[in-house]
């Protein structure tokens, strides 16, 4: 048998041309009235947030000495641009006079938000006159704690200027494109505070921006020159820290406070990634990942959504959400979504990323938008439904009835925390699995469809009428 020969390289199918990704620094900026660059956030809105830092000091010598006295909460999320973020406010209040045992730290419990009603109580616990919310996201709501305090939220989520809490005064990125991150925001607003805030907290400004938005980032304008900082600590070992404080809060006993004491009782990075705890812990996340990764993925119709279902008590599906938005590449791909069915008891867990193919859209897609849209949709019913017979809350859309945890975080890195039920009513919204209509891209191959649509639908001499024709006697 005669081997087919291998085609040329005239004949051979041009390859996929890669996305055309601009680099994120040179996003388009937004400018003050005065005409100046809005970055890392509102002018108006850092300016409150130095006066809050330093309201309790004196403005003597650098603020060395301490006014008030009074017990300072610094709440930071659980991932490494939050935590590093928190830390570099915990270092500047030291290094501009406030006492170390005035300064207490709240870390959420697994699978719970800081507008929770049980960490809202454990936050008033510390009894602080002032509360700085950092990297969290943000909604409306009641104030962050009852009781009399000042609280600042400091952020780079999406959000409106309605959505933070009761009191509060906030500083926020997301408005502010190239978006920072909250440790770059932090560092941006605590930087000038004090000239040693550089060299104690520059680092970490680095692994925050990593943990977010990976190693690949230019330190360019509007970004802060890191180049000094990076001959020091080098970009390896900067980008192994994020990998070890990331990985206690991924495991399933969601050890959080072993990656905030290694951010804050050293000055030498390189130290972290040897730390013992998080190192087992990295090790430990590997094998999950390895393990949930492999998951076949189902698709919308329309080929917009791939779904990826795992079940895992760690927090692995961030992880392999970026992973495989990274990895799929087609023309109609838009995000990817890894549901998590077994991170929380009686909820699913999900993370949604934007494909790499699809970061450059114009327009851009928000995957807030979509899920938002998937979720407004009505459930079709059968004819023969009774609507008498359905329950209120049936009648209600999805969105309506979801909850706050819904459709959170970033326009290309969202996602939720929703009741199993109402999960399987999203997928059934967005049709996942669900085969396209017959005649689209994936209802036969080009060729034939040519050769159909080639056919006069007026011809009456068919082939049935042919041979009926000449089976029938003469008469």
């Amino acid at each position: 048998m005669k081997r087919k020969p291998s085609p040329t390289k005239a004949e051979s199918p041009p390859k996929k041309a890669k996305a055309d990704i601009p680099d994120y620094h040179l996003s388009p900026s937004v400018r003050e009235e005065g005409g100046s660059i809005q970055w890392p956030a509102p002018r108006a809105q850092i300016v409150k947030a130095r006066q809050m830092i330093v309201d309790w000091s004196v403005d003597i010598k650098w603020f060395f000495i301490a006014k008030s006295q009074s017990k300072t909460l610094i709440v930071p999320d659980k991932d490494a641009d939050g935590l590093s973020a928190g830390a570099i406010l915990r270092h500047t209040l030291m290094i501009l006079g406030l006492p170390k045992d005035l300064i207490a730290v709240h870390l959420l419990t697994k699978g719970n938000t800081v507008h929770s009603e049980q960490e809202r109580q454990r936050m008033a616990e510390h009894d602080p006159e002032y509360v700085f919310v950092i990297d969290h996201g943000s909604r409306s709501g009641p104030p962050v704690i009852d009781g009399t305090h000042s609280a600042l939220i400091i952020d780079h989520h999406y959000a409106t200027d309605t959505d933070f809490p009761q009191g509060s005064e906030h500083v926020s990125a997301c408005h502010s494109p190239p978006v920072a991150t909250s440790a770059l925001l932090t560092y941006e607003i605590c930087k000038s505070l004090h000239p040693d805030v550089y060299e104690r907290c520059a680092w970490l400004a680095i692994v925050g921006t990593y943990g977010d938005l990976g190693n690949q980032i230019k330190w360019e304008a509007p970004f802060p020159d890191m180049r000094e900082i990076l001959k020091r600590h080098s970009k390896k070992k900067l980008s192994d820290v994020v990998s070890a404080v990331n990985a206690p809060r991924r495991t399933a006993t969601y050890d959080v406070k072993s990656a905030w004491d290694a951010l804050c009782d050293t000055s030498e990075p390189a130290s972290i990634s040897k730390n013992p705890r998080l190192e087992a812990a990295r090790q430990e996340v590997a094998v999950e990942v390895e393990r949930c990764t492999h998951t076949a993925p189902k698709f919308s119709p329309d080929g917009k959504v791939a779904v990826f279902r795992i079940r895992s008590e760690a927090q692995v599906h961030p992880v392999i959400a970026t992973r495989w938005a990274g990895h799929l590449s087609s023309t109609k791909l838009e995000f990817v979504l890894v549901a998590n069915e077994g991170y929380l008891p009686g909820k699913v867990n999900f993370s949604c990323r934007i494909a790499r193919s699809a970061r450059n859209r114009d327009p851009p897609i928000s995957i807030i938008d979509r899920l938002r849209y998937y979720a407004s949709l009505t459930e079709a019913r059968n004819d023969s439904t009774d609507k008498a017979d359905l329950g209120e809350a049936e009648q209600v859309p999805l969105l309506e009835r979801v909850g706050d945890d819904f459709a959170r975080g970033h326009v290309q890195a969202s996602g939720g925390i929703v009741n199993a039920e109402e999960f399987e009513e999203l997928m059934r919204l967005m049709q996942i699995g669900a085969k396209p209509p017959r005649g689209e891209s994936n209802g036969g191959s080009p060729s034939k469809k040519k050769a159909k649509a080639g056919i006069d639908p007026g011809q009456k001499n068919t082939l049935t009428s042919y041979f009926g024709k000449a089976s029938t006697p003469k008469a």
